[in-house]
């Protein structure tokens, strides 16, 4: 019995001994804009009794990050548009910092604001982006909310408004300047602000797509972007160089890069497209030596603003109007298309073999990530749904204009 006592001692001491490292999602749609986390969570949560819920000191339609004990987000006073970046604790829903940052007031489009960027965060700094007509900025802080450094961007030159979102990857945030004039990828230092790199483009139009990262077995790591004049680019992280480049998209048609490509092994899928004119989702494989063909392409039933989402075999294309389509990754064979009830303004998310979104009518729908369609249930949240969940510690987060809810098990 002693040794047994022992031992069960020596066991809890070992299991204090190693730190418990939580969940991070650190940028739009979590780690590489994947969506997804293993934890599985339920159909529906209890709206009127959510672990916390947060009524947050501005508006917005960014969506929430999170690192360890920390949730970031960006606001804006709904007359001044005065920008403040916002720190709420996990455990329950306490707002440790907002800062203030005068701004003047940029018209927009109607679903757009001046709070609609999602930060980046890493171990030492939240990133955090908003741009109007006279000046784009791109702030670092501490988790603590210590300025770190402020850059000052060209102006946003198109009427929808800024809602691109930064990424960062190892010592760069990196953002998406596509637009009309001066367009550019640019990669600041992430711990003084400096360039370190700058990419100019082609683009016609405002874009608002944020890269990921594609790692192929024996070759370095490329960043892949989507535009509609550029089609798919890999751009080497380090330099900022193109790798390659693969026009898909139809170049002689008003089309506007809103979504965000995602990793489905060696292939990269992404979507393209403008309301009521044709939509592409398209399949590339980048090869070596910066050759890259053409898998497969889609032209019905694709989101114009939701990002793609991949779950094992397939992925699932969530369109604006409700209509969802389980396709074969590696063919694009359609498995199955059904329509499900609510407008989207939003991307869904992932927990472990169920698919997420938040609606327009405040209501967070789950089905099933499943070669068989399933609709497991909705639940009324009551407010205005345009953000894209944040999943992190079996913890589901949801911002609506004007509060933050945390909804679990």
């Amino acid at each position: 019995m002693v040794f047994l006592r022992s031992t069960f001692c020596l066991l809890l001491l070992v299991a204090m001994a190693v730190p418990v490292v939580a969940e991070t999602w650190p940028r739009f749609r979590g780690p590489n804009g994947a969506g997804g986390i293993s934890a599985e969570l339920p159909d529906t949560f209890d709206a009127d009794a959510p672990k916390w819920k947060t009524e947050l000191p501005g508006v917005g339609h960014g969506s929430p990050v999170v690192w360890n004990d920390r949730i970031f987000l960006i606001c804006a006073d709904p007359k001044t548009e005065e920008r403040r970046p916002v720190c709420v604790r996990v455990s329950d829903g306490k707002i440790l910092w907002t800062k203030k940052v005068a701004e003047k007031v940029t018209k927009t489009h109607k679903f757009n604001g001046p709070a609609s960027s999602t930060p980046a965060v890493d171990a030492t700094h939240v990133y955090i982006a908003w741009g109007t007509k006279t000046h784009q900025i791109l702030a670092a802080y501490t988790h603590d909310g210590e300025p770190v450094w402020r850059r000052e961007l060209d102006p946003v030159t198109e009427g929808h408004g800024f809602a691109a979102s930064p990424m960062v990857y190892r010592d760069k945030v990196i953002l998406n300047r596509d637009q009309r004039d001066a367009g550019h990828w640019i990669a600041l230092d992430t711990a003084s602000g400096k360039t370190r790199w700058k990419l100019e483009r082609r683009s016609k139009r405002l874009s608002y797509s944020t890269a990921v990262v594609f790692d192929p077995p024996g070759r370095d790591p490329e960043l892949v972007v989507t535009n509609w004049q550029h089609g798919f680019t890999g751009i080497n992280p380090q330099t900022g160089e193109v790798v390659w480049e693969k026009s898909v998209f139809d170049t002689n048609t008003n089309e506007r890069a809103i979504s965000s490509p995602v990793v489905a092994g060696d292939l990269i899928i992404g979507t393209c497209g403008f309301t009521t004119n044709p939509k592409h989702c398209v399949a590339v494989r980048p090869g070596p030596n910066g050759g890259v063909e053409e898998v497969w392409r889609v032209e019905k039933s694709v989101p114009h603003i939701p990002s793609p989402i991949v779950h094992g075999d397939h992925v699932f294309l969530w369109e604006d109007k409700g209509i969802v389509s389980c396709l074969e990754h590696a063919t694009g064979k359609l498995v199955w298309r059904e329509r499900v009830r609510g407008d989207l303004s939003g991307s869904p998310v992932r927990a472990g073999d169920k698919l997420y979104a938040f609606n327009r009518d405040g209501q967070i729908v789950c089905i099933a990530a499943s070669p068989t369609f399933a609709e497991f249930g909705r639940t009324e949240l009551k407010e205005l749904g345009r953000t894209t969940p944040a999943l992190a510690d079996g913890v589901l987060y949801i911002r609506t204009p004007t509060s933050l809810w945390a909804l679990e098990k």
